[in-house]
């Protein structure tokens, strides 16, 4: 589909990795590349009509990227690429079509070019491998042993000051890495709910009274942490 688009961001890597994920999956035009919301005021300025929506970083300085969506024609159409989940429900104020958690890996981009596609009206298939998926894992250092974890198979993580518990259906492992750090590495289905707590929402049962239950364990959902879980949780509401 052709579509057109512009980068904001003032990280040289992160548009680079986003530049080279548009020219290899879609067919979409990429007219320019902005480092800071004052570029992309005056490019959008002179060239509204030309672009469909933007990729729009929200840590930037001077302006971030919630100050310059604010400034923008009400129609313009935003994916935000950001390192930070906290501001996912706010994102939706505006014509907000995808919120993208950095590090952007390949397969959370092609799922968003078939929702920005589908936004537009013409969603262009994916061609999906014939193959066995190569399933996401991680390795788990146990004493003197590196275990192998599915990250599917994970319940949810909880911080206990430096340490990390690693809860599976059938297993506890105790890790010595900060929740933070976890955090970092990981996407959607994982959700920080507390500072205790990041949840793998594909294990949820239910949510109730700022609560989350998976299997028997009994969550809590932290006002802090609360409006980024729901902005998630309300992409998946009949």
């Amino acid at each position: 589909m052709n579509l057109s688009c512009i980068i904001i961001d003032d990280e040289p890597n992160a548009v680079k990795l986003l530049e080279m994920l548009i020219s290899q999956t879609t067919q979409w035009q990429l007219l320019t590349k902005c480092y800071n919301g004052l570029e992309a005021l005056a490019f959008l300025k002179e060239n509204k009509h030309k672009v469909n929506f933007i990729f729009l970083d929200i840590n930037m300085p001077h302006l971030s990227g919630m100050e310059l969506a604010g400034l923008l024609s009400p129609d313009t159409k935003i994916v935000f690429t950001t390192a930070y989940s906290e501001f996912a429900a706010e994102s939706y104020t505006f014509q907000t079509i995808d919120y993208l958690l950095k590090p952007i890996t390949l397969k959370r981009f092609l799922a968003a070019m078939q929702k920005i596609e589908a936004y537009f009206g013409k969603a262009q298939p994916v061609i999906i491998p014939t193959t066995q998926p190569e399933q996401e894992y991680f390795f788990v250092k146990s004493g003197k042993v590196l275990r192998k974890i599915l990250l599917e198979h994970i319940l949810y993580f909880e911080g206990e000051k430096e340490y990390v518990r690693v809860v599976t259906h059938t297993d506890q492992l105790l890790i010595y890495r900060r929740l933070k750090d976890i955090e970092e590495q990981l996407s959607i289905p994982f959700v920080r709910v507390h500072n205790s707590y990041i949840v793998n929402t594909k294990q949820l049962n239910k949510i109730q009274d700022n609560h989350i239950y998976i299997g028997d364990k009994q969550i809590p959902v932290s006002e802090k942490f609360k409006d980024s879980f729901m902005a998630v949780i309300n992409q998946r509401i009949f």
